[in-house]
């Protein structure tokens, strides 16, 4: 977005001399030269990325001032440009894609000059001046890329989870327990194989899928810990050089201050910058539950099959949707949005997990693409349960009388008579029913193993406790 060629210019000088930039962009040299150096694809950072490092260039500047690099001149105007780029004011002027540095220091750099021209705009100067507020000098004072990408890395990661996907998750957890509650005394036949199985509950189906939420929701709050060690404070190479002492404590308190959580400085800022052991563990917990939400939906859609030539057990809600060819067809669209959801995600923790292996010595060089996909995972992962949950789970209902006439029906509902007649006899019953088109009951019966009070004792008692 670097602005017509027709647009009034203001031209602005960096180490490598001058450079032409649309007088209304509040970006500066470095990152207009980069635009013309990474012209890749249309993928761009999540506002929330941006955003974090608001978060950051504010901690960063009150750690400054209170380690007496900073005078509070100059830290105040910083805090307040950053505090607007936190707010979303500066979104549009970031304009780079994912595709850049292995490092972030281009998206870096673009949020220093941002932050330093509107710095000096509110104390009165005019875009591009680079004074009395430097874009490295001051707003990225005692910080490298190295060490401040990874950082807002970890804040925006801990944010996301903790204001998008957690919160979803714990909601589609209590949909699914309240269908569970439901469902808790209406009797279903259970399938493994894909083949008919034993009695069950249809809430007990979802009491499985609400298990399966809570300890998705489990591994990822069980990443945190990790999560929040900061390697701020390890500048170039993880050795603090040009940091003041104290400034990696000074900066935690404050970002702690800003978020509510508990961020602490990493003990190992080479670790923190080298690897993203954090990130892929983060990457992983995601994974695995979208593993579990892939079963989930499906299991669904094959619970709502039909609704004459299917399964039917279950009534999926109407979304207002049909086929473009087929009058009144309903289909499971929501369903099916959370299933392509969880297979990006899968696809998403490939690419992290190559990313974080790709680290060279001390600084992992894929970090951009690493946070792009950490980030798009936790968000469609985060929008896609909430979906699922308000517009598809708890809108299902028991079709009782197709459960009814399955459970009925149901052959293996007298594996019940195993330890009263033996597996071989209740193995010949089965048969019987099967070659002769009887009902479990009347196989029983007219094999002569079991009486008429025993069958209905023994089997009806399975039934009961299903």
């Amino acid at each position: 977005m670097p602005g017509s060629t027709l647009a009034p210019k203001r031209t602005e000088h960096d180490a490598f001399g001058p450079v032409e930039i649309a007088a209304d962009r509040y970006w500066g040299a470095q990152t207009q030269r980069a635009l013309g150096v990474f012209e890749i694809g249309e993928e761009r950072f999540p506002a929330c990325l941006i955003h974090a490092f608001g978060l950051q260039k504010i901690a960063a500047a009150r750690a400054n001032m209170r380690c007496g690099v900073l005078p509070a001149a100059l830290a105040d105007p910083i805090v307040a440009a950053a505090q607007e780029l936190r707010d979303g004011r500066f979104d549009t002027h970031f304009p780079l894609p994912v595709w850049q540095t292995g490092s972030g220091t281009q998206t870096n750099m673009n949020a220093n000059e941002v932050i330093a021209n509107r710095a000096n705009e509110l104390l009165g100067q005019p875009l591009g001046t680079r004074s009395p507020v430097h874009p490295n000098n001051h707003v990225n004072a005692s910080q490298s890329s190295n060490d401040s990408f990874p950082t807002v890395m970890h804040v925006v990661t801990a944010l996301e989870l903790r204001g998008r996907l957690l919160p979803a998750l714990g909601e589609l957890e209590e949909t699914l327990q309240g269908r569970a509650l439901a469902f808790a005394d209406i009797a279903k036949i259970a399938r493994t194989h894909l083949m008919d199985a034993v009695p069950m509950t249809l809430g007990q189906s979802f009491d499985t899928f609400a298990r399966q939420v809570a300890l998705g929701i489990d591994r990822l709050e069980a990443t945190l810990p990790r999560l929040l060690a900061l390697p701020q404070g390890g500048t170039a190479a993880g050795t603090g050089l040009n940091a003041p002492p104290g400034f990696d404590r000074a900066f935690c308190e404050e970002i702690t201050a800003l978020t509510d959580l508990p961020f602490a400085p990493n003990p190992c800022k080479f670790e923190g910058m080298a690897s993203h052991d954090a990130l892929l563990e983060v990457s992983g917990a995601l994974n695995v539950l979208a593993t579990s939400l892939l079963k989930i939906a499906n299991d669904l859609r094959w619970l709502g099959s039909g609704p004459r030539c299917g399964l039917g057990e279950i009534q999926i809600p109407d979304d207002g949707l049909t086929s473009s060819i087929m009058p009144g067809k309903k289909n499971p669209t929501i369903a099916e949005a959370l299933a392509q959801a969880c297979m990006q995600v899968m696809g998403n923790h490939a690419t992290v997990t190559l990313a974080n292996a790709s680290g060279s010595f001390e600084l992992n060089v894929a970090k951009p693409v690493l946070i792009h996909n950490v980030l798009q995972s936790i968000r469609v992962l985060g929008d896609a349960s909430r979906v699922f949950g308000q517009r598809f789970v708890a809108g299902v209902e028991a079709d009782r009388r197709q459960l009814d006439a399955n459970v009925r029906n149901a052959l293996l509902a007298i594996t019940a008579l195993n330890p009263h007649i033996g597996y071989d006899k209740v193995a010949r019953i089965a048969a019987m029913a099967l070659e002769q088109g009887l009902s479990p009951r009347e196989a029983a019966l007219a094999s002569g193993f079991v009486d008429a009070d025993t069958y209905d004792r023994i089997v009806g008692r399975q039934m009961r406790d299903a």
